[in-house]
């Protein structure tokens, strides 16, 4: 009888190491799966083109936009937000449709910048978060009207003043 509690337990550990390597795979299948669908979703796939989808390269190109100034809630120490922006990409035709669409472009920014804390803002953090916040607006704008999102690389801040 001793023996046989030994041999009811040997093929339960047989197997919890299967079940658990195919978790871990199953695990990394999904990852790639998922890994792979958000690629495409950025990127695009390139089966529309026929072949593969050609990414732009070459010198960036900089799309200055006029000033941004901005109330924030009453309140705070500090009253205004004066930004400039500029966009980077490395596609005309991304650029030329940011151009065409200034008007909501100007509107989601404006929204954005209205809505932040003085606070926030004081530190280099709280810059970079907003940076990365206005990036994503000025892409769903693009996203909006036809273009490509990825394709809009970057956005600095070459003026920032709060008074």
């Amino acid at each position: 009888m001793a023996s046989e509690p030994a041999a009811e337990t040997a093929p339960q550990e047989k197997r919890r190491l299967p079940l658990w390597l195919i978790l871990v795979i199953a695990t990394v299948v999904l990852g790639a799966g998922i890994g792979g669908a958000a690629a495409l979703h950025l990127f695009g796939s390139g089966a529309a083109g026929g072949g593969k989808a050609r990414v732009p390269s070459g010198p960036p190109i900089y799309l200055p936009l006029k000033p941004f100034v901005v109330n924030f809630q009453a309140g705070q120490p500090v009253h205004f937000l004066q930004v400039t922006v500029q966009v980077m990409s490395r596609d005309p035709k991304t650029i030329a449709l940011l151009k065409q669409n200034d008007p909501m472009v100007r509107n989601s920014l404006l929204l954005l910048l209205g809505s932040q804390q003085a606070t926030a803002l004081a530190t280099e953090a709280g810059k970079q978060r907003l940076r990365a916040e206005v990036l994503a607006a000025i892409r769903k704008v693009a996203a909006q009207n036809g273009g490509r999102p990825a394709r809009i690389e970057a956005v600095y801040f070459t003026s920032f003043v709060m008074q």
